[in-house]
């Protein structure tokens, strides 16, 4: 995962973005604090934050992707609530495995582009939740135009 976060995502790998676990129902990653994360505030830079939220429900459709038909997907909207200083490594987990199935399917067999708002919840390493980031995913068979 190391080098498939250089090749294709090299602000992540360069953050210290880490996939903890990825199956069809939940994708967690971490995102340490530390200097290549952090802003001049002493804390987690909120883009940083964005990008393991992104990477955390990216993961997860691309796993309901694996032995279907093409489909391309595109990010259209990213909205975030920050609610803890995030001085700490901070735990990215997207719980919407089932949703993204269904979406991914109905994508294949309407033709058509399917939206679906994702949600990754950013705990410290307290539990405590410290950001929500939504990122609007955009779902289409390659197959039409």
């Amino acid at each position: 995962m190391g080098l498939f976060l250089l090749w294709k995502l090299p602000s992540a790998w360069f953050m210290g973005i880490r996939v903890r676990s990825c199956d069809l129902e939940q994708c967690v990653v971490e995102l340490p604090f530390g200097w290549r994360s952090q802003n001049p505030f002493r804390s987690t830079y909120f883009a940083a934050q964005c990008a393991a939220g992104e990477l955390s429900t990216g993961l997860l459709a691309l796993a309901h992707l694996q032995e279907k038909p093409p489909v391309s997907m595109l990010v259209t909207h990213i909205d975030a609530d920050f609610f803890k200083k995030a001085s700490e490594t901070l735990i990215f987990t997207c719980k919407d495995g089932n949703a993204f199935q269904i979406v991914i399917q109905k994508a294949l067999e309407t033709g058509e582009a399917q939206i679906f708002q994702a949600k990754s919840i950013a705990t410290l390493p307290d539990g405590q939740e410290a950001a929500r980031v939504s990122i609007t995913w955009s779902f289409k068979s390659k197959g039409t135009s």
